[in-house]
């Protein structure tokens, strides 16, 4: 079992109704001074609570997906200005991709406090986009130094919101089973993130306000981006980062639809991993025994369906007409280590039923 893995040193904190005491402690801890404080205008009445009995240097109320490089420096310019030495983030994948952008420019540390299951705060990866290109990179620089799990917080994300979130970070999970840092560790952690996530989110679904089911998918989104940031970004997310950027389209959204199309398009090329991933997914041993990748795509299929999950890329706001060029920027991204080479054919196949919402079907490769 040769393999090299890097482990990401990073504070957790998980409790629920307990996200603004751990912060001040936090704050304490690391010495922060002057603190800016990011977090969106549908998070702005969480960030209160979080904050406060904190002194607070600077407030950011406007946050974008995909964080647009011309926000990013605007927001660099007025932590610079202001002497800021911490940064908290309080909302999603956005908000936390906003304060890396920040720590990429300024030496500040980041205090993450997520309330989606996004799972940018686990890792050290950025992303940024410009002319419609979004552009993604680790810096250990981006790392949140320690990340706030309040089940509390994620009370208020909406039903279908909370699904397409879950799946987003189910998503880190399945990329990482043939991602081009793979190995034997990330695996382990990838199939129980997946294996809480399908727990949890059938619980939030049935019950909003279910702290235990809330807190499995902040366990799992945990587990799915600290392998996801070990393995490395494979197939899946390659061709969701040139959706977004490239069309604005919504991000957990996106991730919820394609998944299920580039698990059909890998599994059979990865029976072990395949098999593994069905269990964690509520599979039974005799199906993985008969066909443990047609097992996987049947087990994610049942979740989606149980969940109400976003289908279509179409109904997300990607063109018919947006097809050909959505793979042509594609293509080159995906990694050789994809375990199924991918084709122009191959490809606009799997984003043409993406877009159509076709049921995932297994591709059974020579």
């Amino acid at each position: 079992m040769p393999f090299t893995h890097d482990s990401l040193a990073q504070r957790v904190i998980l409790g629920s109704g307990q996200a603004s005491a751990a912060l001040a402690a936090e704050i304490e801890r690391l010495g922060g001074r002057r603190v800016m404080v990011i977090a969106g205008e549908h998070e702005a009445a969480l960030a209160d609570q979080v904050v406060a009995d904190q002194s607070v240097e600077l407030r950011w109320g406007e946050v974008r997906q995909h964080v647009p490089l011309e926000l990013a420096q605007r927001a660099r310019a007025a932590a610079t200005e202001a002497g800021i030495d911490l940064v908290v983030s309080v909302g999603g994948g956005s908000t936390t991709g906003l304060a890396k952008a920040v720590a990429m420019e300024v030496d500040v540390t980041i205090i993450a406090v997520p309330t989606t299951y996004a799972g940018s705060e686990a890792t050290n990866v950025w992303g940024l986009t410009e002319d419609g290109t979004k552009t993604t990179g680790a810096d250990p620089r981006v790392l949140p130094t320690t990340v706030i799990y309040d089940a509390g917080l994620t009370t208020s994300l909406p039903v279908d919101l909370t699904v397409a979130s879950g799946l987003n970070g189910l998503a880190h999970c399945v990329d990482s089973l043939w991602a081009p840092r793979a190995d034997p560790i990330n695996l382990a952690m990838a199939l129980e993130g997946a294996r809480a996530l399908a727990l949890g989110l059938p619980a939030v679904v049935a019950d909003p306000q279910d702290l235990v089911g809330r807190e499995q998918c902040l366990y799992g989104a945990y587990l799915s981006a600290v392998a996801f940031a070990s393995a490395g970004s494979g197939m899946h997310h390659k061709i969701c980062h040139v959706l977004g950027g490239a069309y604005d389209l919504p991000h957990a959204p996106t991730h919820a639809v394609v998944l299920p199309y580039v698990l059909a398009h890998n599994a059979a090329a990865v029976p072990t991993e395949a098999g593994r991933l069905a269990l964690a997914l509520g599979a039974t041993p005799t199906q993985v025994e008969a066909d443990p990748a047609q097992a996987a795509v049947d087990a994610l299929e049942e979740l989606r369906v149980a969940l109400d999950a976003p289908r279509r890329l179409a109904e997300v706001g990607l063109a018919e007409g947006d097809l050909p060029d959505a793979v042509q920027r594609s293509l080159p991204k995906i990694p050789e280590s994809n375990p199924v080479p991918v084709t122009e054919a191959s490809l606009t196949g799997l984003l043409r039923s993406a877009w159509a919402g076709d049921k995932p079907t297994l591709h059974r490769h020579p």
